[in-house]
This record gives C-alpha cells, structure tokens and sequence, in this order.
C-alpha cells in the first residue's frame, strides 16, 4: 500500500504538471490537443493525488523480536529497507556507521534543505554540519538514542508529529518512548544493523519505521511520507554508501 500510494501521488504529480503546460501550448504528442483537455487532466491528476494521499496503511507487525529495531517498533504502518554489503570487518564497518558525515553521503545536504525549504535552522539532522558525524547530530537535537549494541545494531528513534503544544513529563527515555501510546502521535524509528556476509564481508541494513498511534494522524503522515518518500530513500542507499567507501577505505585518523 506504500508503493501504491506514492506511485499515485507521483503518478497525478506528472500529470499535473503535462495539464499545467498543455494549458498554455498543449501538448499533442502526449494525448493533450486542446485546454479543455488540458483541463480534464488537471483534474484527474488532482484526484490521483487526493487518492494516494488517502489510501490506507496497512498496520505491519513483527512476527518474532530478533532485533532491538523489534523492540521498539513491533508495529508500524510507513516504513522503508535498504541494505548493502561492505568488505571490511564488523567493528570497522560499526565505526564507519558512526563516524560518517553529511559531507560524505552524496546530496544530503541538497535533499534536506529542499526537505527543510531552505529555511535556516539550528543544527540537526536536516541542517547538519558537514563535518561532524552525522549520528552524533541527530543524537544530539531531535532523535532519541534507543539502543546501541556494539559492533551490531545502533537504534535511534523521534516523534515527527505530535500534539500541539505536548511536552513529555519528564526527560525522555527509551523505556518513555516505547510506552507512548495516546492518540495525536507518530513515532519513527531508524536503525543500523550490521550482520555476518560470506568471504569476510558484511551486510550493513537500515531500517526506518513510522508508527502513528490513531487514524487521523495515520491519514496526516501518509499525505506527508507519499511525498517525501523518494527523497527519503535516496538518502538511506547514498548513506549506506558513504558508510561503504568508508569502511572499505583506508583507514583515518
């Protein structure tokens, strides 16, 4: 239902944008002669959009706990995989997960500032400093650090939509964040997991889940995730390709 639902909305995207400029020189050579047409397409790519937007998501759960991403996020309705495999060995491919830097992943800082409109804004993972790891920044401004297993799996998790005007009671915790369940939230969870490829390699995953805990703020995400996704998926494979080239490169300092 993911793919579904971000083929439409990218689907009715193009063709608002062939009804934009069929509405000024139509556009024959793609079955748009005259305005009127033009007209009906706008329309028809309009009620694409609002249908990807809408489509439900389907509510996936775990089938058995074999990750501490398991742990955190059983459940989620958005989510995303990508994975590759690195010749180098596990603690120097763990290292490289957390040492990488926005500066190293291939346009990372164009996507989050399209991501971001541009605006300035404090550091974080959306304005990230080229050469701090990137990890680091997001622990350090808007993601919570769940679960850090050395050498196998790092877990980092943030709320992307909340109440207005909520703050947590206390200090947010792990265990705080895994109990959250009330309505008007959308918990998302990215992880890092490193496991055992043949010939002295390793196969490096990342993972991101969305949880939202009730069906408007299902419908608000799914409008926002359906237009973000591509965007979203670009950065994870060139991450885990900047963490590749530098754990297969020689080593730094």
């Amino acid at each position: 239902m993911n793919s579904l639902g971000v083929g439409l909305v990218y689907t009715g995207f193009l063709a608002a944008l062939a009804g934009l400029v069929s509405l000024l020189v139509p556009l024959a050579f793609v079955g748009i002669p005259t305005r009127a047409h033009a007209v009906a397409v706008l329309a028809g790519a309009l009620a694409l959009v609002a249908a990807g937007w809408l489509l439900p998501a389907r509510e996936q759960h775990v089938a058995a706990v074999v990750s501490r991403l398991d742990e955190f996020a059983p459940a989620w309705q958005f989510g995303e995989l990508h994975r590759t495999t690195i010749q180098a060995p596990r603690q120097r491919v763990y290292a490289a997960i957390k040492e990488v830097t926005a500066r190293e992943i291939f346009l990372f800082r164009t996507l989050t500032w399209i991501r971001r409109g541009g605006r300035p804004s404090p550091a974080s993972i959306l304005n990230a400093p080229e050469n701090r790891p990137l990890l680091e920044v997001a622990a350090r401004s808007s993601f919570l650090p769940l679960a850090d297993d050395a050498g196998r799996e790092i877990v980092l998790g943030t709320l992307v939509i909340a109440p207005p005007g909520w703050r947590p009671a206390g200090r947010m915790t792990p265990a705080a964040y895994q109990a959250l369940a009330a309505p008007g939230f959308a918990k998302a969870a990215i992880n890092f997991k490193v496991d055992d490829g043949t010939r002295d390699t390793c196969i490096v995953t990342t993972e991101t889940r969305v949880f939202a805990t009730d069906a408007a703020t299902r419908r608000r995400f799914a409008a926002y995730w359906r237009v973000i996704y591509p965007g979203s998926a670009l950065i994870r494979v060139m991450w885990l390709r900047a963490i590749r080239l530098r754990a297969e490169g020689p080593a730094r300092d």
